[in-house]
């Protein structure tokens, strides 16, 4: 109703929104309402509402909005301006419109220049009733307590908003700009607001430089989806928050709420920066888009959803977590026996800001960025060796190397959950990990994106982690793996100790691990003692070694007993490499007898002087005798008999020219085989004439057992 004495008609829609009519009341006048000042014209001033025209706008609205009228109409002006009578109801039968404003003396009748007819002589009578029962226009007073104060700005909209402190406010809709901005008219004080709704966004109007404006896909059908719902409707509204002078709002309309319904009906997307101050609860919106997205109904007819090309078993799964991979993804082990690598949806893991200083030092994430060890031991402590509940949520495709970053493989990345417990979103209010911002247009990201962004605030809130104003954490753990020097110094230490914490940290096969000891916070090479393991294939000076049979199952073996799990390992020896040799134990298990129960492994002689060597030997013998693994093709020697000869062979004796060099006292002499002699000389010129040539410099050369060596022999010396 943008007049008091006119109204704004639609036909019911038919394939998109219908044409709007404005009709005219004949023979009839209201008062103005208020006008703002025109913007950029400092001359203008708002016009204020002319009596009793709020009064009988109200009138009209809450007698004739969203209701089915008939209309008739009379004259039409050259600019194509209608003027007819408009009746309540489907014929005119109905209630006149007109003669009901005249009779509540919220207008005036035009009586000059108006040709006389039975409807003209009826208006009349019921002004000069209305004059008679002093109504509206025609009571005592100039009507001045009829016009409204409006208050087209507000100084402070921030400090506004937080006054209301969240309470619904009884407003009318007066505009609609589109499907998810409106104009508002608060009450009682007459604020006239723009509302933007909270959580959404719809297709909008683009205003071209030549002032026309173009839709958007949809914009237009949103748009009369909002106002055939709310313009000139009595709502509440709960203005929630005001970033950048931008009102942000939920309406509430008895017959629902307008933000689901968009969302819904596929009018409106989700919008992450203002769905965090949605007071009605973010999952109702979440739930509404997926339920448009799933239907592909209007702007999201062409959606594809990011697991689409999955099956249902592989878009849900259990699945048994082997190892945690930094701080923002684990490897786990399906039903199959496959093993997969799952990332944690939109999460990213602490990393450092900037380059790295110590450009000298070798940089390791796990021990170097901050917060990256405690992300890894609160996901290693909760997870290892548990059953989780994965849900994908989408897979990031593979991207090849750019300008300054990196090459990434294909990732699949999901929501994993443990006893109820999302682990990303436990990661994120502890300030372990940060929620990656998206393009609003991006569909890829996690099922509980807008948990995990709660879950971020409170961490900032409460300042934990990433966000604490504390000094971070750091770790200075000496890796002494190959340090022979720092690991003879360690090993007594370790050797006194008996049995000691540790974390295994790496396994390079059946049974060479890497292990973090907490109390020493340091890495060692752990090889275990009393066994033989089959050796994987490792790169040699000659060459890539050729894996030996069972090596692979001997490894993944121990990697799913052990690897990251806490043990305690008793240390008994070290090699000349540095590692130290030893047994190690896992919730009562000996892993070297484990590996040798299940035929992946052989007893080595040095077993012999263990406490473990007779249950090496019946687990082994066990093995041996069902033939299991690597003892497959194992077969029994036969007794050897030892036959005595009856006859002796006569001995045959070989005779040699040899020339006597010395004679010992002991009845030993030195010869040399006569046949090589000239071999021999040669060789000694040889040697004569290389020393003559490089004379050897005393001191040198230092002498070390097992060196070959050139020296001038002196006789008695």
């Amino acid at each position: 109703m943008p007049l008091c004495c006119a109204i704004i008609v639609r036909g019911q829609p038919r394939g998109g929104p219908p044409p709007e009519r404005q009709i005219n009341l004949s023979n009839i006048r209201a008062g103005a309402l208020a006008r703002r000042a025109a913007q950029g014209q400092p001359d203008t001033k708002d016009t204020p509402d002319e009596p009793w025209a709020f009064q009988a706008r109200e009138f009209l609205r809450k007698k004739l909005i969203g209701k089915e009228v008939c209309f008739t109409v009379e004259n039409k002006t050259s600019l194509g301006r209608e003027y007819g009578m408009v009746y309540l109801g489907k014929d005119s039968t109905g209630e006149n419109i007109a003669e009901s404003l005249v009779s509540e003396g919220l207008a005036t009748v035009r009586r000059e220049g108006v040709k006389a007819n039975p409807e003209q002589a009826r208006l009349s009578d019921l002004e000069d009733q209305a004059k008679a029962s002093k109504k509206g226009l025609w009571s005592e007073g100039a009507g001045t307590h009829t016009i409204r104060d409006i208050k087209y700005t507000i100084e402070n909209p921030r400090n506004f908003v937080d006054s209301l402190h969240q309470k619904p406010v009884n407003a009318i809709i007066e505009h609609v700009r589109d499907g998810s901005v409106v104009r508002a008219l608060l009450l009682p004080d007459y604020y006239l607001v723009t509302v933007m709704l909270s959580g959404i966004k719809c297709p909008t109007f683009k205003r071209e430089a030549d002032g026309t404006e173009t839709p958007e896909p949809f914009a237009a059908e949103a748009k009369f989806f909002t106002e055939s719902r709310l313009l000139q409707r009595d709502v509440q509204i709960i203005l929630e928050s005001c970033p950048n002078q931008i009102i942000l709002g939920t309406i509430l309309h008895p017959n629902g709420n307008i933000t689901e319904l968009l969302l819904k009906e596929g009018f409106a997307r989700c919008v992450d920066w203002s769905m965090a101050v949605y007071t009605q609860g973010a999952e109702k919106l979440r739930a509404a888009e997926r339920s448009a997205k799933e239907r592909k109904v209007r702007i999201w007819r062409d959606y594809v959803a990011p697991t689409a090309n999955l099956d249902q078993k592989d878009r849900q799964f259990v699945a048994k977590v082997m190892q945690v991979v930094n701080a923002d993804a684990m490897v786990v082990k399906l039903n199959s026996g496959e093993c997969k690598t799952i990332h944690l949806s939109s999460i990213r893991p602490p990393r450092i800001e900037g380059e790295n200083k110590d450009k000298d030092k070798r940089f390791r994430p796990l021990y170097d960025i901050p917060y990256m060890f405690e992300a890894r031991e609160f996901l290693r402590k909760k997870l290892i060796g548990k059953k989780v509940n994965v849900t994908v949520d989408y897979i990031r495709a593979a991207t090849g190397p750019g300008e300054g970053t990196p090459a990434f493989p294909e990732r699949t990345c999901a929501t994993v959950t443990i006893g109820g417990i999302n682990i990303a979103e436990a990661l994120v209010s502890k300030g372990l990990a940060t929620v990656i911002r998206y393009r609003q247009d991006d569909d890829q990201r996690s099922s509980h994106y807008d948990e995990l962004l709660a879950a971020e605030a409170r961490a900032i809130k409460n300042g934990k982690g990433l966000h604490s104003k504390k000094e971070v954490p750091i770790h200075r753990v000496a890796d002494i793996s190959g340090e022979t020097q720092k690991a003879k110094q360690f090993l007594p230490f370790l050797q006194r100790a008996g049995r000691s914490e540790a974390v295994v940290e790496y396994v390079f096969s059946g049974s060479r691990l890497k292990l973090y000891m907490p109390k020493e916070t340091c890495l060692i090479t752990f090889l275990l003692a009393g066994i033989e393991c089959p050796r994987s294939s490792r790169n040699m000076p000659g060459g890539m070694q050729v894996a030996e049979p069972f090596s692979d199952e001997a490894m993944l073996f121990t990697k799913e007993l052990v690897l990251q799990r806490e043990v305690e390992v008793e240390v008994e020896s070290m090699d000349k490499a540095g590692n130290f040799i030893g047994w190690l134990h896992i919730e009562g298990v000996n892993l070297s007898v484990a590996l040798v129960e299940n035929a992946l492994s052989k007893v080595h002689f040095t077993a012999e002087r263990s406490a473990y060597y007779k249950t090496l030997i019946s687990a082994e013998e066990a093995c041996r005798q069902r033939k299991e693994k690597i003892w497959a093709n194992y077969e029994e020697k036969p007794d050897e008999e030892v036959v005595h000869l009856s006859e002796e062979k006569e001995r045959v004796a070989n005779y040699r020219p040899v020339y006597v060099t010395e004679i010992a006292d002991t009845l030993h002499f030195y010869a040399q085989d006569v046949e090589t002699g000239s071999q021999l000389e040669s060789l000694m010129e040889t040697m004569r004439a290389e020393i003559a040539a490089q004379p050897p410099v005393e001191g040198s050369y230092s002498a070390r057992r097992g060196d070959y060596c050139l020296a001038k022999f002196a006789d008695g010396e």
